[in-house]
């Protein structure tokens, strides 16, 4: 008797398991509903091409389209970074899927991205071992064993006309792919260009770039509701009109009269008092 073939859908820690729910073949009413809703909650973790920076949120994977292609990977055993060869990740089928088409079979191959609200800027974190945070020296040299984050530990993505991303480090200068001694490649992020050695394919999951809509969704609307005002209630309180003449009450300006004329006063009062002093001391 053969075995039962174990699920290839990668899972994360903290995720959790959807529960499929069975249906008479009498039930009709609202099942067509139902079964969209499934699959909307079933296409929420599927692994889509990033449109925009701010979409870049939560479980991240990123590609280079070299030949073969590879992936950003963390070797936690060793505690360094390695750029997977993804040709070796084959579907059930045994074909080998393009680049677009792959997703992460290894949790090892997905970095958690994470930033500050309002913040242009990203952190990349392992999604394997303790966590540790994606950094870059003033010399360009990246590494991954920081537990807490910094300005070293920022990025800015930047998405180019093609869907392609580019991460700009603190020092203004770009992560790239490099080919060291031997031909082994290695990361590094001292590139002042965009070239093909900086441009990525960055997949993040289907609720996520979701959130990221409907976040923008609101602020948009939070920021037009806040633009209203009512002028009609502020024009009775300040009117403001021509080259900044006030427009203000009979009673208003004879107060104002009163308390020029007042302060006339006191001052003519006080240069008598300061001409009496210098003339006693003549």
């Amino acid at each position: 008797m053969s075995e039962k073939p174990r699920p290839t859908k990668l899972k994360f820690k903290g995720e959790k398991t959807k529960k499929k729910r069975k249906r008479e073949d009498g039930e009709e009413g609202g099942s067509k509903k139902h079964r969209r809703k499934e699959d909307d909650e079933e296409s929420s973790d599927t692994w889509v091409i990033l449109e925009q920076p701010n979409e870049i949120r939560g479980p991240t994977y990123i590609l280079h389209p070299s030949d073969p292609p590879i992936c950003i990977t963390y070797d936690n055993t060793r505690g360094r970074i390695v750029l997977h060869s993804v040709d070796k990740d084959k579907t059930e089928d045994g074909t080998q899927p393009s680049v677009l088409e792959r997703t992460p079979t290894e949790v090892s191959q997905v970095w958690v991205t994470t930033r500050v609200a309002g913040a242009t800027t990203i952190n990349l974190r392992t999604g394997v071992g303790e966590g540790k945070f994606l950094s870059c020296d003033k010399h360009g040299i990246v590494s991954a064993d920081r537990e807490a984050r910094g300005p070293q530990e920022e990025w800015t993505p930047v998405v180019l006309p093609d869907g392609m991303v580019a991460f700009q480090n603190v020092y203004e200068q770009y992560l790239s792919v490099d080919e060291v001694a031997g031909g082994s490649l290695s990361l590094r992020s001292d590139s002042e260009e965009v070239g093909f050695r900086e441009r990525f394919w960055v997949k993040i999951q289907n609720k996520y770039k979701k959130e990221a809509h409907e976040e923008e969704k609101k602020r948009k609307e939070g920021l037009s509701t806040d633009s209203k005002i009512d002028e009609a209630s502020t024009n009775k309180i300040y009117q403001a009109w021509g080259a900044g003449r006030s427009i203000v009450s009979v009673d208003d300006k004879k107060a104002l009269k009163k308390a020029k004329k007042d302060g006339r006063l006191a001052e003519a009062l006080l240069d008598r008092r300061a001409k009496l002093k210098s003339d006693r001391f003549c």
